[in-house]
């Protein structure tokens, strides 16, 4: 899972509040505990504080502490190896307390390493990050540079192995180690100070001005130096990107939640893909070579997880029924190690919020030995996906902070939209016209919050389990509308195509059962009136989501009518809300689901 980790070292300023300050804004990503490492120069002191919990309780053990000095190294754990405990919380220290360490990551051969290095060494984690460290402190007693020892430990680990490390020495505390495979790293500059973190957002508030790291990269990073190497020790130069993106962004703002000021903020997303990707005369930009490359496939294979995994399903009747281009959606977990018999002229698209996807990225490398083209949208520029893929098309939707997805989806689905309709040859349809309306539409949904809160108080909120039905794109959004349920309300959700009813599920239908229908395809709606009728027989508490032209009365929300595909745009909204509403009505913490991170980035 994707923790965080921050990092600082400066000439002027306390490293404490800003790492702290980091630390909250990586909250997000999911965690279980924290910790933070700072070397006091003056008083020769090494301060090192961890807590299991929360961000917040960390910051109270640090202002007890009176912690002080100009550079340090922090992170937010999500348990792999270990329970959630301070013992295991990050940074992990050599027994000889020289060496701290904090690391993303898997490391896969862990136990082999610290039987066939370390069997003499006390261990008191049981991370596989103590063993890195621990062989670190190895390394360097027996002769080693603290950065040659870094570099042959992270030759020692598995090629499968997952990490993204930052590095402190006790008796160097000016300076950073920084290694990286699979987990991303970024090197953050400003002037009499650098940073590490493994997400900018952590660190808008300093700089705009990073360095990738690659994988198998070294860093060496000081207050007014940065040193990057290869994986065979050669020095490099890459030149800084530009985040471009006010750190305000990032904060809730007057909300409560990152969820609903994201699902807020889904018309301006519309409106952006539409700046980005329309001119004055209505063209798509999309490239010409890019359309060119997917034309000429004889089959597209959408490769997600997750939310992504179900805009890729919208997207993929839009592509096959818009650009007449056979399309297969694909989880990736399941495709990297089960790939299927592929076509002759195969493209990949890859869907993924952070770029960061494990999984995906397993794909994406395997194709690329294959010699296969490929095109990444994301949400975040320069993240691995953009980078390896032939292709790269961003979101657009700036920031999104709450675990649960919302916004996101609403920006996949219009950018696969743009580029289907761009593959097609459609004169019926203005699309940038009906993304327009529909941007409108959806302001008008989210303005309408009560009686999304009023549903789901009566409906869902003390409900054990429920079910989300529909036929065609609409079965499509209710597999997005029950894991939305799920995640972060935990009621047993299941979301299904209203056809398979009969053909088992109607025995978990009894009274005062939730079920929810999306009905906005007019060749099925009469099928589905049926299906409702099935659970009302039952005893289901029913309701109905329709679009204008197909509602009767006794539906529960009428939606405008819209373009069949586009409408996914709409009806996913009011399960969003219908979500967000359950999980606050529970008293459920909305935007850090138990159990869960922002961006899974082991496999």
């Amino acid at each position: 899972m994707y923790c965080g980790i921050v990092g600082y070292t400066g000439l002027n300023y306390q490293s404490a509040p800003i790492l702290l300050k980091g630390l909250e804004k990586l909250e997000y990503r999911g965690y279980d505990s924290a910790g933070i490492y700072v070397p006091d120069t003056k008083d020769q002191l090494n301060q090192l504080v961890k807590e299991k919990g929360r961000v917040a309780e960390l910051e109270n053990l640090v202002a007890k502490s009176d912690v002080e000095g100009t550079s340090g190294i922090a992170h937010t754990r999500w348990a792999t190896h270990g329970v959630p405990s301070v013992e295991n919380a990050h940074p992990q220290v050599s027994a000889d307390g020289r060496f701290y360490l904090v690391h993303n990551g898997v490391i896969e051969n862990y136990l082999a390493l610290k039987h066939q290095y370390l069997e003499d060494v006390p261990f008191v984690s049981d991370t596989d990050t103590e063993v890195a460290v621990q062989l670190i402190a190895k390394f360097v007693a027996e002769g080693l540079t603290t950065f040659d020892a870094l570099r042959k430990m992270t030759s020692l680990l598995a090629d499968n192995s997952a990490f993204g490390f930052l590095l402190m020495d006790a008796e160097d505390p000016d300076t950073l180690y920084v290694a990286k495979r699979k987990s991303p790293l970024l090197i953050g500059l400003g002037e009499d100070f650098n940073v590490v973190t493994s997400d900018a957002i952590a660190m808008l508030d300093q700089t705009h001005d990073f360095i990738e790291l690659l994988d198998d990269e070294v860093a060496k990073i000081t207050p007014d130096t940065v040193k990057l190497y290869d994986a065979q020790g050669k020095l490099e130069h890459r030149e800084p990107f530009h985040i471009d993106i006010d750190a305000s962004e990032a904060d809730k703002g007057t909300y409560d939640y990152y969820m609903l000021k994201e699902i807020d903020e889904q018309p301006v997303v519309i409106r952006h893909l539409l700046d980005k990707y329309f001119d004055d005369a209505g063209k798509i930009l999309l490239g010409d070579q890019l359309l060119a490359d997917i034309q000429a496939a004889d089959r597209l294979y959408i490769v997600a997880a997750g939310t992504s995994y179900h805009a890729g399903l919208v997207g993929a009747r839009m592509l096959e029924q818009w650009a007449g281009l056979p399309t297969e959606v694909h989880v990736a977990s399941e495709f990297a190690y089960d790939q299927p018999l592929l076509s002759q002229k195969p493209f990949f698209i890859f869907l993924s919020q952070s770029g960061e996807t494990a999984d995906s990225r397993e794909v994406l490398q395997n194709i690329n030995r294959a010699g296969f083209k490929s095109l990444t949208l994301t949400n975040v520029s320069n993240s691995t996906l953009w980078r390896e893929a032939t292709y790269a098309l961003p979101l657009m939707a700036g920031p999104e902070i709450a675990v649960a997805s919302t916004k996101a989806y609403v920006a996949q689905v219009t950018l696969e939209a743009i580029l289907a309709y761009a593959l097609s040859s459609r004169l019926d349809l203005d699309l940038e016209k009906e993304l327009s309306r529909i941007a409108i539409e959806i302001q008008a949904i989210v303005d309408d919050k009560l009686t999304f809160k009023r549903v789901a108080e009566e409906l869902l909120v003390n409900s054990q389990s429920a079910f989300y039905i529909g036929r065609g794109v609409d079965a499509d959004v209710a597999l997005e509308a029950a894991l939305k349920l799920k995640e972060i309300s935990y009621v047993q959700a299941e979301g299904f195509a209203a056809g398979e009813l009969k053909h088992g599920t109607l025995a978990l239908i009894e009274d005062g059962t939730p079920v929810i229908t999306l009905l906005t395809q007019p060749k099925t709606a009469g099928l589905v009136r049926g299906n409702i009728a099935e659970t009302q027989a039952r005893g289901a508490d029913t309701f109905t989501i329709a679009t204008k032209s197909l509602a009767t009365d006794g539906d529960g929300y009428v939606l405008p009518d819209v373009d069949p595909l586009l409408a996914p745009l709409l009806t996913v909204v009011p399960t969003q809300l219908l979500a967000y509403y359950t999980s606050l009505g529970r008293g459920l913490d909305v935007d850090h689901p138990r159990n869960l991170a922002k961006s899974v980035t082991v496999q």
